[in-house]
């Protein structure tokens, strides 16, 4: 803990009696008087002899000293004494990542290969993969997209990367649809990322299939997102000699990702889409805005209180000890 003064330059009124005392012309005040053309016989006859009329008041030590505790006191209070806290680092976010899976029915497909050997269904090794890559983006916010024939938002941008995670927890296959729709994916993540001021935007799509349900065309949705500075990674989970629905498209995707700065990625095992997340993450490092401040607590409130109190204690000491006039 420190103290500080947020207008220090009132400090500089400190010496002001001083000046008035020493440079000022000193305070007269004028009585009536009755003028008797013999006062020195007058003063001759009591004993007291004649001086000018001028009258110094005196002052004691303990007005003295009083006031220039108190005069130090208010000076000090309007200076505005501070006590300052411990700096505050404020962390926000720097870049805005959207996170599209497909969760069309190819997605229950059981072709993705474990480390251990077993065979798991595709969605659910994304699931694995993709939980561990978005609790390690600490600094971004992130939303999450789910799309078969039709696109959703399954989580907006949020800093909450533990909800992020449980909520593509609870997608299924098929709940967006049978098919795949990886443009107009692109265009909800387009429409996601205007309401954003974050200049950093970073698309991320995964899908296992060809486009069947667009309204836009993926390349034209691509372009659009170009424009709008978003950048694009594509990865591809599947069978590129599948057909239909079944059918990888590496073409479209990658595609895709050159015209929006990215890269395209292909994955046939966890492993692989292990990498696949890691090297992205490798790319585009957690970047974060932080500004620090220290908190302030006003004090003046303290010098004040102590000035009110010596003034008040000082007159009322001084009236306590005051001479009684002697009666006529």
């Amino acid at each position: 803990m420190s103290l500080t003064l947020a207008a220090p330059w009132v400090l500089l009124l400190l010496p002001l009696p001083l000046l008035v005392w020493r440079f000022a012309p000193p305070h007269r005040d004028r009585s009536r008087a009755t003028r008797i053309p013999f006062f020195r016989q007058v003063t001759e006859a009591v004993g007291s002899p004649a001086s000018d009329g001028a009258l110094i008041l005196a002052r004691s030590r303990l007005q003295l000293v009083a006031a220039s505790l108190v005069w130090v006191l208010l000076i000090t209070g309007l200076a505005r004494p501070e006590r300052l806290g411990e700096p505050i680092t404020i962390t926000s976010a720097a870049r805005d990542l959207v996170l599209a899976v497909d969760i069309s029915g190819s997605m229950d497909d059981r072709d993705m290969t474990a480390p251990d050997g077993t065979r798991l269904q595709r969605l659910q090794a994304v699931k694995d993969v993709v939980g561990a890559f978005v609790a390690e983006r600490e600094g971004d916010r992130i939303s999450l997209i789910v799309f078969g024939a039709k696109p959703f938002i399954q989580a907006p941008f949020t800093e909450d990367l533990d909800s992020v995670v449980e909520l593509l927890n609870q997608v299924q296959t098929g709940m967006a649809g049978p098919n795949t729709a990886i443009g107009d994916a692109i265009g909800l993540a387009i429409r996601s990322f205007e309401d954003s001021e974050i200049e950093e935007r970073l698309l991320i799509l995964l899908s296992d299939g060809a486009d069947t349900a667009s309204t836009m065309t993926p390349i034209n949705a691509a372009q659009i997102a170009a424009q709008e500075g978003i950048t694009i990674y594509t990865i591809g989970v599947g069978n590129p000699d599948g057909s239909g629905e079944e059918r990888l498209d590496p073409a479209t995707l990658e595609d895709i990702a050159t015209r929006g700065g990215g890269a395209f990625y292909f994955a046939d095992d966890v492993e692989g889409l292990s990498e696949i997340y890691a090297e992205i993450d490798a790319l585009n490092p957690r970047v974060t805005d932080s500004a620090s401040y220290q908190p302030r607590e006003p004090m003046a409130h303290i010098p004040f209180a102590l000035a009110l109190l010596i003034g008040l204690g000082t007159v009322g000491f001084l009236h306590a000890t005051r001479r009684p006039e002697a009666a006529g």
